[in-house]
């Protein structure tokens, strides 16, 4: 069962002693095919709000015959169903205009709509309704509504189960996240206490060695006060000029860093767009392969139908063959009756001749012999004409089957010409497939310059690891996690803010910017085709999950370096949502 229709259609509904209505009907043809290769169309009204309405028409070749004689219909049954389309999708073009051209209409002449129903297409214009096409439907029977009932509730089950499927692959999906998000905070907390422990070890130190070092020279300035002040005055300037060219070329080195920084993540932003745009090629290549496909299918039909035409035409030539030997063997039979008949001419010749030389008393005997002479020779001019009748029409079929060669020959220059059609088509597609692979191959070196930047810059992130704010945003965040385990009915706050709930610290805390943080309601509107997108960014932002944490916070210039790139990947992934379409199964 093939489906060639299936929309839903503004169509003007009549009852009998009722006012004329506008209602929505969803319209379906169908194209089946039996084991003995005989095609039947079938049309079904529908309503999406009223489960029980259901009318259908099955038309078999022979019906087709029959609605074309009674409505003067130009077409075959072969293109009814197409040229029904058109008419149908007009119908469906000019249903919002003021004055519509094409309209269906649903005439019934009880006062409900039951039993049998007319379904027509009609042209109007200034003069008058002219109607294309009138088909006359039959109310559905129980039997037929339980069938329709049952499909609907198979495909809406089937429905709810892919939805199923794909809440819990949601679900799957987010457990993983948490878990991983939690590993990660432990494994940086464990990174925040050694900092800790490595800090307080380098402070004492530091100061007990600045403590012995000062005792030193309080003692020395003690002793050699009158003598080297001068010179501890000179030593005192020349150090603060060192402390401060250091600190200055220090401060010139994070600059370049953090301009380095800057212009890595403007040439990954860049790689990004140019992956989207390929993208875009990509799928682009893909719809004209799939059109391509559908073309040389189509031909291939079409080659089908002209073997069984040619195989057709060989049987009637052949026919006509075997009719053509059948005359010529007839023909063959009266040259020998009229070889037959000059012989016996010649033989009552000369029993003429010899009758002449014996006597005359033998005139009777004459004349009874001419008489069966004019006899033979009315029989042989009869012979004549029917040789000469036989001859024509041996020159007549010959010219049929000249016609029927002809026929033939074109026939098979057509099938040569299609031939031709689907190796061009062939090769088309050959050439398409060479160029997915190209761009396929173009995706992967992009990646791969990807992964490449990204290490660049985790490198040039690691050199600021000794900042500050390394210790206050941990101490911040650590905080707020606890506050979150012992609230965790509490509700989440804008991620901006900062991590409040467990949603807040997918979004803030992930190390992978490719997988921002969702809804449950907008994780199941996620569609396939971004569900695969996420996944291969992630795969690329793999390797980001080492970063050090430093780095999602404001440094000195107020620019979060990792909550920029984390909105950008938002920005360049949006979520798309499905419009929120009513069923009249669901309404409320």
């Amino acid at each position: 069962m093939e489906e060639l229709f299936n929309k839903v259609l503004q169509v003007h509904l009549r009852h009998k002693d009722c006012e004329e209505k506008k209602a929505n009907v969803r319209v379906t043809i169908e194209l089946s095919t039996t084991p003995v290769h005989r095609r039947d169309l079938l049309v079904k009204l529908t309503d999406d709000a009223d489960p029980y309405f259901l009318f259908t028409l099955p038309i078999s070749e022979e019906d087709f015959q029959s609605l074309k004689v009674q409505q003067g219909l130009l077409i075959d049954f072969a293109s009814f169903p197409q040229k029904f389309i058109d008419l149908l999708n007009q119908c469906n073009l000019e249903k919002d205009s003021d004055n519509p051209r094409f309209l269906l209409h649903l005439t019934c002449q009880s006062p409900m709509i039951e039993g049998c129903a007319t379904f027509s297409v009609v042209e109007t214009n200034a003069f008058k309704h002219l109607n294309h096409l009138s088909l006359r439907l039959i109310q559905g029977s129980d039997k037929e509504v339980k069938d329709y009932l049952a499909a609907c509730l198979a495909s809406l089950k089937a429905e709810k189960q892919a939805l199923d499927r794909k809440l819990k692959e949601t679900e799957d999906d987010l457990s993983r996240q948490l878990s991983y998000t939690q590993q990660t905070l432990s494994e940086k907390t464990k990174e925040l206490e050694k900092l800790r422990s490595e800090w307080t070890n380098r402070t004492s130190s530091l100061s007990s060695r600045h403590s012995e070092e000062l005792q030193l020279e309080r003692e020395k300035i003690l002793e050699l006060q009158s003598k080297f002040q001068h010179e501890m005055e000179q030593l005192r300037q020349e150090l603060e000029s060192a402390h401060k060219q250091s600190s200055q070329q220090l401060q010139s080195r994070v600059n370049e860093l953090e301009t380095s920084c800057r212009e890595l993540t403007e040439r990954r932003y860049k790689n990004e767009s140019i992956i989207r745009d390929l993208k875009i090629k990509l799928t682009g290549s893909e719809e004209e392969c799939q059109r391509l496909k559908q073309q040389v299918l189509s031909l291939r039909k079409e080659n089908s139908t002209l073997d069984t035409e040619v195989h057709e035409k060989e049987r009637v030539v052949s026919q006509m063959q075997v009719r053509v030997a059948v005359l010529e063997q007839e023909i063959k039979d009266k040259e020998m009756v009229m070889c037959r008949t000059k012989e016996v001419l010649e033989a009552t010749q000369q029993q003429k001749e010899s009758v002449e030389e014996t006597a005359e008393n033998k005139e009777v005997q004459l004349r009874k012999l001419e008489a069966t002479v004019k006899s033979l020779s009315e029989e042989l001019l009869k012979a004549n004409g029917i040789i000469q009748k036989l001859q024509g029409e041996v020159r007549s079929l010959v010219g049929k089957v000249k016609v029927k060669n002809t026929v033939t020959v074109s026939q098979e220059k057509v099938l040569r010409e299609t031939q031709a059609k689907l190796e061009s088509v062939d090769r088309d597609l050959q050439i398409a497939q060479r160029q997915v692979l190209s761009k396929e191959e173009e995706v992967k070196e992009l990646k791969e310059q990807l992964e490449m930047t990204l290490q660049k810059l985790n490198e040039s992130k690691e050199v600021l690891k000794t900042n500050e704010n390394v210790i206050n945003w941990l101490n911040k965040q650590l905080n707020e996690v606890q506050l979150t385990k012992k609230t965790p009915s509490a509700e989440p706050l804008d991620t901006s803010s900062g991590l409040s709930t467990l949603t807040g610290l997918r979004a803030q805390f992930y190390p992978q910017p490719g997988k921002p943080a969702l809804s449950p309601a907008m994780a199941t509107d996620v569609t396939p085709t971004d569900h695969r997108l996420r996944l291969t960014v992630n795969r690329q932002f793999g390797d980001s999950a080492g970063l050090d944490p430093k780095y999602f916070s404001s440094g000195e210039d107020g620019i979060p370096v990792y909550s920029m790139s984390s909105n950008i990947i938002q920005r360049e992934l949006p979520l798309k949502t499905k419009p929120s379409g009513t069923s009249a199964y669901f309404s409320s």
